[in-house]
């Protein structure tokens, strides 16, 4: 079944804004199906890719390298932990802290979130050729990079 035409005033079919939100839109909810169907959330992702590739971080720095708010990441990690995905242990430096780190059940959790995220990354990117897919990042890149606040920045 083909897409019914955008109804739009053509004027607004080519608002770069206005596609940028669709297109961000429909990727939003294809990974977010998916990650349900595992019973899993887009800030699990993100919490166990940031603690797979940079190792283990305080609360705080897993917030500022995953940009989900503080008040927020407590309940991901309480949920992470539940799962057996990661381990909280107090950090030697700083009793008042804790330390994250990803667990090999974590590990296993992201290798099955990581197969459904590309999923959703090839079904969203489908009417593109591989070329045109490349390019579409290459330039997602640049506009976050040049509208990403300065480093310390709210």
């Amino acid at each position: 079944m083909s897409p019914s035409p955008d109804p739009a005033p053509v004027r607004l079919r080519t608002v770069p804004s206005r596609l940028l939100a669709g297109a961000a839109a429909v990727a939003d909810r294809l990974v977010s199906e998916r990650l349900a169907a595992e019973g899993a959330r887009k800030w699990h992702f993100a919490v166990l890719v940031a603690l797979a590739e940079a190792g283990a971080a305080s609360q705080a720095g897993l917030s500022r390298r995953t940009g989900i708010y503080r008040s927020d990441m407590v309940a991901v990690l309480n949920e992470l932990a539940d799962a057996g995905c990661i381990r909280r242990e107090p950090d030697p430096a700083d009793r008042r802290r804790n330390v994250i780190t990803l667990t090999p059940t974590g590990r296993r959790h992201l290798e099955r979130l990581d197969t459904l995220v590309t999923e959703a990354q090839r079904e969203l990117l489908a009417p593109l050729t591989p070329g045109q897919q490349d390019d579409l990042v290459r330039l997602l890149i640049a506009l976050t990079e040049h509208h990403r606040p300065p480093h310390g920045a709210p």
